[in-house]
């Protein structure tokens, strides 16, 4: 939608030259004979012609100081713009964008940045989607173009109430003023859509872009997402790009504390909770939703997604700024039927029902390892203290098992299943860990133990273990623990140098070991709760399972032969020096 202004002079020009060529000083003797513009106004008119798409720009021949300029028809621009927008990108495409914007800000700038602007760009283009189809409703419905265009910017048919102005493409229209026009259209986006709050409030562009070299950075930025509509890109292949984003900037986070959880851990506890259609899956640490969407992912692949769309996902999460990643990440994947909350779950849970938790079918986390602070007196401050540590508190340097127990008060008492990664330490720490450890094995809540490969988290090379809990074993698991020694279950990190990761053929051992509940050896084996309390309930993976040796056979006679023949060739060798020695007289 060109402004009024521009398109008036477009067609000025148009019926004075065509697809002729002209130049600067022809176009400036048409616009001032016919509405009296001043020649500094021209190179602005012809400037936003061409970023309209509605002018061709080359070389003068005869002189490379000056250009010669053509118009390009309206019905060339609206092809090409329709061509363009129904021309769906491929990951390949995406990655190469994002790749490019990651190079351009590496080590200097904050990484959200790129994805508050992928985000934006995201649900503007969206908008104009929307208004298209809308436009074409009314007007089918007997509305004039004017009273179907007022119609179609009304926010019923938008997923976000936003302004003409603040699009993108308005916004990119002035350089200048990017940092202004960006903070001010998310302070007003955000009052319009309260949904929007916490995403954009963390951002400011303007203080960003106080350092010249930011200021940069951000038109660069623009630009080079303005060279692709996100129109009609599956939510797929556009979420995957976010979170190649969060994935390749994780090494660098991982520095500063933050936790990213690879996704082929995601998918090997997924694999095992399975979430189902129509259950409630809470992820009480959920970071930047990636447990929740893989839930939702998998319910896809195995079933539809109309199917998937009636799983109901919770998280909560303590960083605000996190959060705002985790509801971007949502809605690129285009899920709908997720509810994030801000606080500290484990004094303010924010996800209750009647006088108590909310109760749900799947509970999954990565919660922070040996997070300090929560001992009793800390814990006993916060909501439902008695519903949640019913197993006992917590020491000071580690709330592993306060997360656990959350978990297991969330789960419900027939379908709950609850998969926590966490540090190996907490299977084996003695003091209050043990004692809680003891009560919950003596419950028979624990289904399997998982000892994880070193180096597969970016923030740690400590190996992890995830726990599967379960509030209604098979009466064939009840008093017994699958404990599973996937240590050496690894393949090398393709691009992160120091990381392992687990390969799929990795994950479906694993998890096909869960599902069948059955022994390997030196892989997986059951082990009888009675068993467990002769080794004073210690948890340790390695204590009941170990991985095997490979144990080389040796042809003894055949190494021996082998060694002769290197001796002789040795003291052929040495004779031959001898007498290379002997005849440069060095007797």
């Amino acid at each position: 939608m060109m402004p009024n202004w521009l398109n008036k002079r477009y067609e000025i020009l148009w019926e004075a030259f065509r697809s002729s060529s002209f130049r600067v000083d022809d176009a400036a003797r048409v616009l001032k004979e016919k509405i009296d513009d001043s020649e500094e106004q021209i190179n602005v008119i012809l400037s936003e012609l061409r970023k309209e798409g509605m002018l061709k720009v080359k070389f003068d021949p005869d002189d490379a100081r000056k250009r010669i300029y053509q118009l390009i028809s309206r019905e060339k621009v609206i092809s090409k713009k329709l061509s363009l927008r129904n021309k769906q990108l491929t990951r390949g495409d995406l990655e190469a964008l994002l790749k490019a914007a990651a190079d351009l800000i590496r080590t200097r700038v904050d990484y959200t940045f790129i994805l508050v602007l992928l985000f934006y760009k995201r649900i503007s283009d969206k908008w104009e989607i929307e208004f298209e189809a809308a436009y074409k409703e009314a007007l089918a419905d007997g509305l004039t173009a004017e009273e179907a265009e007022a119609e179609a910017k009304n926010a019923i048919y938008h997923d976000f109430d936003i302004s003409e102005e603040f699009l993108w493409e308005n916004i990119r229209k002035d350089p200048a003023r990017l940092p202004e026009n960006f903070s001010k259209a998310m302070k007003i986006l955000a009052e319009r859509n309260p949904g929007l709050k916490d995403v954009f409030e963390n951002v400011d562009f303007v203080q960003f872009t106080t350092n010249r070299e930011n200021a940069e950075i951000l038109r660069q930025l623009v630009e080079l997402f303005s060279s692709h509509a996100l129109h009609r890109v599956p939510p797929d292949i556009l979420g995957d790009a976010y979170e190649w984003i969060l994935r390749y900037f994780a090494p660098q986070k991982a520095k500063e504390g933050e936790v990213y959880t690879p996704k082929e851990v995601i998918n090997l506890i997924i694999g095992m909770v399975e979430p189902k259609p129509g259950e409630r899956v809470y992820d009480p640490a959920c970071g930047s939703g990636g447990m929740l969407i893989a839930s939702y992912k998998r319910i896809e692949k195995s079933y539809s997604r109309s199917e998937a769309d009636k799983i109901f996902l919770f998280g909560q999460e303590y960083n605000h700024k996190t959060l705002a990643l985790a509801k971007m990440n949502l809605y690129i994947h285009d899920i709908r039927n997720g509810q994030l909350a801000l606080g500290d779950t484990l004094l303010y849970p924010k996800f209750k029902e009647g006088e108590g938790l909310r109760k749900f079918d799947v509970v999954i986390a990565n919660p922070p390892w040996n997070q300090d602070g929560y001992n009793e007196e800390i814990l006993k401050k916060g909501e439902y203290w008695r519903e949640r540590f019913q197993f006992g508190f917590t020491p000071k340097q580690s709330a592993d098992w306060a997360w656990i127990q959350h978990m297991l008060a969330s789960a419900k008492n027939d379908t709950g299943r609850v998969g926590v990664v966490i540090d190996n330490g907490c299977l084996f720490r003695g003091g209050r860990e043990k004692a809680i450890r003891t009560s919950i094995i003596k419950a028979d809540l624990i289904e399997t133990i998982i000892l994880l490969p070193e180096k597969l988290f970016y923030n740690t090379g400590a190996p992890g273990a995830i726990i599967v809990l379960n509030k209604n074993k098979p009466k064939s698991r009840k008093g017994k623990i699958l404990f599973i020694n996937a240590s050496q279950e690894y393949e090398k990190h393709p691009d992160v140098r120091k990381l392992n990761r687990l390969g799929d053929k990795h994950i479906e051992k694993i998890v096909k070991a869960y599902s069948e509940f059955r022994e390997t050896e030196g892989f997986s084996r059951i082990v009888e709760i009675e068993k467990i309390k002769e080794n004073d309930y210690n948890l340790n993976v390695t204590l009941y399972v170990f991985p095997e040796e490979e144990i080389e056979d040796i042809d003894v006679a055949k190494e021996w032969k082998e060694m002769l023949s290197l001796d002789a060739q040795i003291k052929d060798v040495t004779k031959k020096i001898e007498k290379y020695l002997k005849e440069l007289d060095y007797e």
